[in-house]
């Protein structure tokens, strides 16, 4: 097994031992654990970085000095989902001072690193001509942040119905310790607004490589129509949010409706549907 493999096999383990302590925190109220699975987290982060930068390496080692920036293809795309959840997570931790939110956030890394581990064929091989392109780079590493806050915001909203159902129940904000259904709310606001920006520059530097690729800006190809529809549901939410001052259960059910827009655009065009993106 190449080192880069098994750097990130040995990761994957990493996010789900935290994803298990934030949930044990969250379930009884433990702090220590808390605080133990912020810092398995970070580990786990650093892990996937190393294991990402171990992997581009390699790719000089083994082509004879030719490499690539590990991003081409759906293991690679899958380990980059993973670091880009951990580290948007991380600075949500660090910005709202709440551990509860690792709980929802946390296992979605595991689960792209995880998925990724199942791929059956990790080796690093020479890219095709469409894949020869740093605006392939720009385009992965933009959508993909997109991706990573659009899963952190599909979390939080899971969070805001379980806590304002809970609210509902109690009449107070105390429940599961999550935050206040306000503030979930905030949260879910934000980081769609964060996705939505990286998804339209994702979009924009896809649309220039597909210039340079196939020589036109646009094919309509499943991969491309399924991100338009994306983008137009985000949109909507943030219209909805801006102009007709949406708050709360409305904008949690778009929020997961439109992750798993996300998730049909990355996994379901890829088996069902073929066009110019079947390779990733």
């Amino acid at each position: 097994m190449p080192y880069n493999s098994l750097v990130l096999s040995i990761t994957t383990f990493i996010y789900g031992l935290a994803g298990v302590l934030y949930i044990f925190a969250w379930i009884f109220r433990k702090p220590v654990a808390g605080r133990l699975a912020t810092w398995v987290t970070i580990i786990a982060f650093v892990a996937n970085t190393f294991g990402i930068l171990l992997r581009w390496v390699e790719s000089y080692q083994l082509h004879s000095g030719y490499g690539y920036a590990p991003l081409s293809n759906l293991y690679e795309s899958l380990v980059f989902f993973g670091w880009t959840i951990g580290a948007i997570y991380l600075w949500v931790e660090y910005r709202y001072q709440n551990k509860t939110i690792g709980a929802f956030a946390v296992p979605l890394a595991f689960l792209a690193m995880a998925y990724a581990s199942l791929s059956p064929d990790k080796s690093i091989q020479p890219l095709i001509p469409a894949l020869q392109s740093n605006w392939l780079i720009a385009h992965v590493i933009t959508c993909f942040l997109g991706y990573a806050a659009f899963a952190v915001a599909f979390a939080v909203s899971i969070m805001y119905l379980i806590k304002s159902g809970d609210e509902k129940r109690t009449g107070t904000h105390a429940g599961l310790r999550m935050p206040a259904a306000t503030v979930l709310d905030d949260i879910t606001h934000k980081m769609v607004m964060f996705g939505f920006l990286f998804l339209t520059v994702g979009i924009i530097t896809g649309a220039v490589w597909a210039k340079q690729a196939w020589t036109r800006y646009w094919s309509w190809d499943p991969k491309e129509t399924w991100s338009l529809i994306t983008w137009f549901i985000y949109a909507a939410l943030l219209h909805f949010r801006m102009m007709r001052g949406w708050r709360g259960k409305r904008i949690a059910v778009i929020s997961i409706i439109g992750f798993i827009a996300v998730l049909f655009t990355y996994f379901g065009v890829n088996f069902l549907l073929s066009g110019l993106h079947s390779y990733a």
